[in-house]
C-alpha cells in the first residue's frame, strides 16, 4: 500500500511539474510569436492582395520559380503568409512556411548588427584602421591603369592614398571587390585567382582574409561603392575583437535572443528535410549547406527561414526593441539606416547596385526619395537581396515590412520588382 502510495504521489507531483512547465512554454511561445492582423485593420485591401498568388501561382506553374514563400507584417503584426510551391522540385516535397533557404547576402544586414553592437560595447570603433585588428591590411595598394604610347591600357599599382577604416567595410568603401562586376584589371586579377575559386570546405575565414590583403584594391578606400569582399573581412574583425568564433557570437548575442532557431552557417541532419532547392537544370549551383564550412562568410553564408528573418527585421522596425530587451539601441538603428554616402564617395556607375534614388547605410541600401527610383517604396524605407533569390524591405513610414524567399537566381529581379508593384497597390489606408 504504502509503494503504491508514494508512486500516486510522485505521478501528481510529476504531472503538476509537466503542467507548470508547459505553461511556461505555451508563454514563451506566444511571447516570441508575432501575432497577427486582419487585411483592414492592416489598411490592405484582401481583394488586391490576392494579386500576389495569382501572379507567383502564374510563375510556379510556367516554371519561373520552384516555389516561394512570402510574409508581409504591418504595424508589427503579420497580415500575409503564403507558401507556394515546391520546395524541392526534384523530389516533388510541396514548399512550407518553414521551408529552409540560402539567404547568401541578406547575411550581411545580420552581419552589420553584430559589428555595432561591439561598437556599442566599446569593442569596435568605426574610424578605426582595419590594420589595428588585421596588420595585413596596413600597406594597401590599388590598381589603377594608364594608356601608353601606343594607345594601350596598362595596369599601374600604386600605395593607397587612405587607410581602410571599420567604417569603409560596413558601407562598401574600402576599395576591396568581388571582382564579377567589370573587368579592371584589379577584378582581373582577383577573379582569375585561386581565392575566387575555393570551395568554403578549403579555407578558414582568417586565411581567406589574409589572402585577401595581398591583393590591390579596385580603388582608393572611401573614395568610390563597390560591392564586395568587405563583410568577411568584418567577419574576422568581429572575432578578434570578441575572441570567439563568428558562428558563436552570432548565436549568442542574435539568434538565441531573437529566437532565430533555423538561422546558422548550415543545416542540421534533422533539418535537411526542409531545405528549398532550385531547378537544378535552369540555376547555378548553390553553395553547400548540409555541412558545417570552415569558412565562416559573413558575406553570403547563412541559411535562414521566413519567420527567423521577419524576427529580424520586426528588431529593427521596432527600434532594437525585442520583449522589452534591447537588442540595439534607437539611435543605432537610426544611424545604420540612414544614408552614408556624401559627395566624396562616387556612385555615379552601372555598378552602383541600389540604384538611383537610394544611398547606402550601414547594411542596406536607403532609398534618399520617394521618386527618382524605378520602383514604388517610401523616403527612409531600406532594403536588400540574396543571390539565390530572397529580399527583403522595411519601409518605416508605412510600419511595413515584406520578405519573399524563392530560389531562383535567374529570375530574382524580376520578382523582386513584381512583389514591390504588388504589395503597394495593396495599401489602401
Amino acid at each position: 500500500m504504502y509503494v503504491v502510495h508514494t508512486m500516486n504521489t510522485f505521478s501528481l507531483y510529476f504531472k503538476k511539474i509537466l503542467l507548470v512547465l508547459l505553461f511556461l512554454f505555451s508563454n514563451f511561445l506566444i511571447a516570441n510569436e508575432i501575432k497577427r492582423i486582419s487585411f483592414k485593420d492592416a489598411g490592405f485591401s484582401e481583394e488586391r492582395l490576392t494579386k500576389i498568388d495569382e501572379t507567383f501561382i502564374n510563375a510556379i506553374q510556367n516554371k519561373e520559380i520552384p516555389g516561394a514563400v512570402i510574409a508581409i507584417s504591418r504595424y508589427g503584426k503579420i497580415v500575409y503568409k503564403r507558401a507556394f510551391g515546391m520546395q524541392d522540385p526534384q523530389k516533388q516535397i510541396p514548399m512550407t512556411e518553414d521551408s529552409i533557404f540560402r539567404i547568401y547576402s541578406m547575411t550581411k544586414p545580420i552581419l552589420s548588427t553584430a559589428a555595432m553592437m561591439l561598437n556599442e560595447d566599446g569593442l569596435i570603433y568605426l574610424n578605426e584602421n582595419l590594420h589595428k585588428y588585421l596588420p595585413e591590411f596596413n600597406n594597401m595598394t590599388v590598381s589603377t591603369t594608364y594608356i601608353d604610347k601606343k594607345g594601350q591600357k596598362q595596369e599601374r599599382v600604386l600605395e593607397a592614398k587612405n587607410k581602410i577604416k571599420i567604417y569603409n567595410l560596413l558601407n562598401h568603401t574600402s576599395g576591396l571587390t568581388y571582382g564579377t562586376f567589370g573587368n579592371s584589371f584589379a577584378k582581373k586579377r582577383l577573379m582569375s585567382s585561386k581565392i575566387s575559386k575555393l570551395n568554403l570546405e578549403d579555407i578558414s575565414l582568417k586565411q581567406y582574409v589574409n589572402e585577401l590583403s595581398k591583393f590591390p584594391l579596385a580603388y582608393n578606400p572611401n573614395t568610390v561603392w563597390e560591392y564586395g569582399r568587405s563583410i568577411e573581412v568584418l567577419g574576422r574583425v568581429i572575432e578578434l575583437a570578441t575572441n570567439k568564433t563568428l558562428d558563436v557570437f552570432l548565436k549568442d548575442r542574435i539568434f538565441n535572443p531573437l529566437d532565430m532557431i533555423d538561422t546558422a552557417f548550415y543545416v542540421n541532419e534533422s533539418k535537411w528535410h526542409r531545405i528549398a532547392e532550385p531547378f537544378k537544370d535552369k540555376q547555378p549551383k548553390l553553395i553547400n549547406i548540409r555541412d558545417k564550412p570552415n569558412f565562416l562568410t559573413g558575406g553570403h553564408g547563412l541559411v535562414s527561414t521566413i519567420d527567423d528573418y521577419m524576427k529580424f527585421c520586426m528588431m529593427f522596425l521596432k527600434k532594437g526593441k525585442v520583449n522589452n530587451n534591447s537588442i540595439l539601441s534607437r539611435k543605432t538603428i537610426e544611424y545604420m539606416t540612414s544614408n552614408h554616402l556624401g559627395n566624396n564617395i562616387s556612385r555615379d556607375t552601372p555598378l552602383y547596385l541600389p540604384g538611383p534614388g537610394y544611398g547606402f547605410g550601414l547594411g542596406f541600401a536607403v532609398r534618399e526619395s520617394n521618386g527618382l527610383s524605378s520602383w514604388p517604396g517610401s523616403k527612409g524605407e531600406y532594403f536588400w537581396a540574396g543571390y539565390a533569390g530572397t529580399y527583403f524591405w522595411i519601409d518605416p513610414k508605412e510600419e511595413l515590412i515584406v520578405i519573399s524567399m524563392t530560389q531562383s537566381v535567374t529570375n530574382r529581379m524580376k520578382f523582386r520588382l513584381l512583389l514591390r508593384n504588388l504589395v503597394y497597390q495593396a495599401i489602401i489606408n
